[in-house]
C-alpha cells in the first residue's frame, strides 16, 4: 500500500484530536514506523493521560490545545513537524444541530486554522479527516464538514508548498456515536436495541480500514484529492442479526424510526463527483474540481458529458448477507475485545 517506511523514517507527525478512536488506532500504526516523533495534540487531558499510559513511549508527546485557537496549533508546528493528520472535529450529529455555531469554530475555523498555520511553518503534507455526511448534507456537522472540504481545496489552488488532501468514510465500527457500541451498550443493560428502520443501510469500515485509507491518502494523495476506501454495505436488520449471532443470546428490539438529520443510505461520492472520480483499487479519489481560479467555468463554459453517473453509496455498493456480516464483525478489533474475550 504504501510507497516505502522511508516516508516515515526520522519524520515528526501531529495528530489533532489525537485521543480519538482514529487517533489512538494511528498512533499505534506509527510509532511501529522508525518515526522520529508523534506530537498527539487535544483538548482532553484525561485522555492524554490514559493513553499515555496505555502507550509508554518515549516517541510520544502530548499537548494540550485547540484547534479553535490558531496560536496554540503555531506554537507546536514552529518547532517543526513534517506531517499533519487532521482529526479533530464535533462529530455527534444532535449535538452540532442544536449548537452549530459551534459545529462552525471547529470543523470550518478550527480546519482553516491548520491549514494557516501549515502553510507558514512549511508542513509537508496534511490529511484531513471527513465523513459521508458531507456528501448532500442534512444537517449542522455535514455542512460543516462539506465546507472543510471546500476549504482544503481552495487552500490547494493558492497553495504550493503544503499538499493538502482528505479522506471521507462513514461510521467506523465500533468508534463513539456508531451503532454497534449502542447495541453492545443496551445488551448489556438488558435493553431492546433500538432499531431506525431495518432496510437502513450502513457501510460496514473497520477503525484498521480507516487508518488504512488515512495512511494511502498520506502517501498517495495530491492536494486538493479527497479518497474514498471501497467498503461493504448491510443492512441494519442484517446488522442486528449479526450481533445477535454472536452473543449467543436472545435479544429483543423496537423500531424507533429515521431521527433527525439521518439519511436511509449513507453517500460518500455524489452523482457530479462520480464523473470525475478515479477508481484505483480499494479506494475511489476524487480530484478537485477545478485546479485554478477560473470564474468562466462557471459563467461561460460548461459541460457537455449528459450521463449522470450513480451516487456511491450503501445501497449500491456491495452488500453484504448475514453470513459475511458475521465474518466482517468478529475481525473488527472493537467487536473482539468487547464479544468474543467474554
Amino acid at each position: 500500500m504504501m510507497k516505502s517506511k522511508n516516508i516515515f523514517r526520522n519524520k515528526t507527525f501531529m495528530i489533532t484530536g489525537g485521543t480519538g478512536s482514529f487517533g489512538s488506532e494511528m498512533a499505534l500504526k506509527l510509532l511501529n514506523l522508525n518515526i522520529k516523533k508523534l506530537i498527539i495534540f487535544s483538548r482532553d487531558e484525561k485522555k492524554q493521560f490514559d493513553m499515555m499510559n496505555k502507550l509508554n513511549n518515549k516517541k510520544l508527546e502530548f499537548v494540550i490545545g485547540d484547534v479553535r485557537d490558531k496560536k496554540s496549533i503555531d506554537s507546536i508546528l514552529r518547532l517543526g513537524v513534517d506531517y499533519v493528520f487532521h482529526a479533530a472535529a464535533l462529530k455527534q450529529v444532535p449535538s452540532c444541530e442544536f449548537f452549530p455555531q459551534e459545529a462552525i469554530k471547529t470543523n470550518v475555523i478550527g480546519a482553516e486554522n491548520v491549514m494557516e498555520s501549515c502553510i507558514k511553518f512549511g508542513v509537508k503534507k496534511c490529511v484531513f479527516l471527513s465523513t459521508d455526511k458531507a456528501v448532500y448534507p442534512i444537517n449542522s456537522m455535514g455542512l460543516s464538514k462539506a465546507l472543510m472540504e471546500k476549504l482544503l481545496i481552495a487552500k490547494s489552488r493558492k497553495n504550493t508548498k503544503t499538499v493538502f488532501c482528505g479522506t471521507r468514510y462513514g461510521n467506523v465500527m465500533g468508534t463513539r456515536g456508531s451503532i454497534i457500541p449502542l447495541f453492545i451498550d443496551q445488551i448489556k443493560n438488558n435493553k431492546k436495541l433500538t432499531i431506525t428502520n431495518p432496510s437502513m443501510t450502513r457501510f460496514l469500515m473497520s477503525l484498521e480500514e480507516s487508518v488504512e485509507l488515512v495512511l494511502y491518502a498520506f502517501a498517495y494523495g495530491k492536494t486538493g484529492e479527497i479518497l474514498v476506501h471501497k467498503a461493504p454495505a448491510s443492512t441494519i436488520k442484517d446488522l442486528f442479526g449479526a450481533i445477535k449471532k454472536i452473543f449467543k443470546k436472545k435479544i429483543d428490539y423496537k423500531i424507533i424510526g429515521v431521527r433527525n438529520g439521518e439519511k436511509f443510505h449513507e453517500t460518500l461520492i455524489s452523482k457530479e463527483e462520480m464523473m470525475r472520480a478515479k477508481s484505483l483499487g480499494k479506494f475511489y479519489i476524487i480530484p478537485p474540481e477545478y485546479k485554478e481560479i477560473n470564474y468562466s467555468k462557471y459563467f461561460f463554459k460548461g459541460s457537455s458529458k449528459i450521463k449522470i453517473p450513480d451516487e456511491y453509496n450503501s445501497f449500491n455498493t456491495e452488500r453484504l448477507n448475514l453470513n459475511q456480516v458475521i465474518k466482517v464483525l468478529k475481525k473488527s478489533k472493537y467487536i473482539r475485545n468487547n464479544f468474543l474475550n467474554d
